[in-house]
């Protein structure tokens, strides 16, 4: 029982001892005191060096369009396993949510050739033409085909291969070529997946009916 006493000493000098770590770490040491004590209790959110959100537009782009300009953005397919997406004025027209694309040329859903022509021939003065390549762009596609993605202001339908990437936007009567078009070959010294090249993303803003004019 005389034992009592000088434990209670080294227990009290032990618990002193374990507060004074504690402190010492909390202040980090002299002048770090409330500062540091603060940081704990201060979230990402309220620190004054969090940056803020960069602010997006319509179809997710960085700036806004000009006034009398339409805002899209497209993506092509990547490989055979990611469907191509084209969003315009921030409605998604076409994507593997919506369900709506398929393998081939997505302008709408149509992979047969003789429905691809029966689509494009009627289309009116001015009528831009979105196209998104999905897996194979080329394989169906045949002279007159090409021919009239080049009169809609394609510069490179008349190469397109085989797997090849491709997004494309283009106008009926147009007079130039068309300055929104990406290409991308199938070639297994460059491509991303096995068997196909990377998927192409083409955003921007374009004039309303301008590109016929």
């Amino acid at each position: 029982m005389r034992l009592a006493g000088p434990l209670r000493i080294v227990a009290l000098v032990i618990t002193v001892g374990l507060t004074w770590i504690v402190v010492a770490i909390l202040l980090g040491g002299p002048g770090g005191g409330f500062p540091r004590i603060q940081q704990l209790f201060t979230s990402p959110e309220n620190s004054v060096t969090a940056e803020p959100r960069a602010r997006k537009y319509k179809c997710g782009l960085p700036q806004p369009c000009p006034e009398e300009h339409l805002a899209f953005r497209m993506v092509s397919g990547a490989a055979n396993v990611i469907g191509p997406k084209i969003c315009l004025e921030d409605k998604m027209l076409m994507s593997s949510v919506k369900d709506n694309v398929g393998r081939g040329l997505n302008i709408a859903l149509v992979n047969d050739v003789n429905d691809l022509l029966k689509f494009i021939r009627p289309l009116h003065e001015g009528t831009l033409v979105f196209v998104a390549s999905y897996d194979d762009p080329a394989t169906k596609m045949n002279e007159e085909t090409r021919k009239l993605f080049s009169e809609l202001g394609s510069r490179n339908a008349k190469e397109l291969a085989f797997r090849d990437s491709w997004v494309f936007v283009g106008a009926k009567g147009v007079q130039n070529k068309s300055p929104f078009e990406q290409h991308m070959k199938n070639s297994k010294h460059t491509n991303k997946y096995e068997g196909w090249p990377e998927a192409l993303e083409m955003e921007g803003c374009i004039p309303r009916r301008s590109m016929a004019s």
